[in-house]
């Protein structure tokens, strides 16, 4: 597989060198980790869920956590009853681990079970001062630097 560089997207871009590593791990990631199923939905400008297919397992079963801008979705392994003998086991009850990066601003609302799905609903706030502003110009800067105001006490003083 050939290495691919984003640094020329990068010429004319400020403060976006995460997204290379975004890229790299989803050239990384597995196709086969698919389990358990899932859905990303959209229901609004700024409100999004994840929706797990989780069936078999309990509230208690599950694990939700958000840390450093990653929310992670996981479960330890059912323990099937003993005395069943499966004939033919279709709904798999093996542990998962799904990991989502989310965006800036993305807060995660709230989760709830219900009917086998897990439902995850997450919401963009952003805040006043992430905001776009209009910035005025002036004939002056509006501070110096703390280098040029030693300088110019030192020629004062003189």
């Amino acid at each position: 597989m050939s290495t691919v560089t984003f640094a020329p997207l990068f010429r004319s871009s400020i403060g976006f060198d995460r997204f290379s590593d975004l890229f790299e791990t989803a050239l990384r990631s597995e196709a086969g980790s698919s389990y358990p199923p899932y859905n990303v939905e959209k229901h609004g400008v700024d409100d999004y869920r994840i929706v797990v297919a989780a069936a078999g397992f309990a509230e208690s079963d599950i694990d939700i956590q958000v840390e450093k801008d990653v929310l992670t979705i996981g479960s330890g392994r059912r323990d099937a009853a003993e005395t069943v003998q499966y004939l033919h086991q279709g709904i798999a009850q093996r542990a998962f681990k799904l990991s989502f990066r989310l965006a800036d601003h993305i807060e995660v609302r709230g989760a709830s079970l219900k009917n086998g799905l897990l439902s995850v609903d997450l919401v963009r706030r952003v805040p006043e001062a992430a905001k776009p502003r209009r910035i005025s110009i002036g004939s002056e800067p509006l501070t110096q630097p703390a280098a040029n105001a030693s300088v110019t006490a030192t020629q004062n003083a003189a």
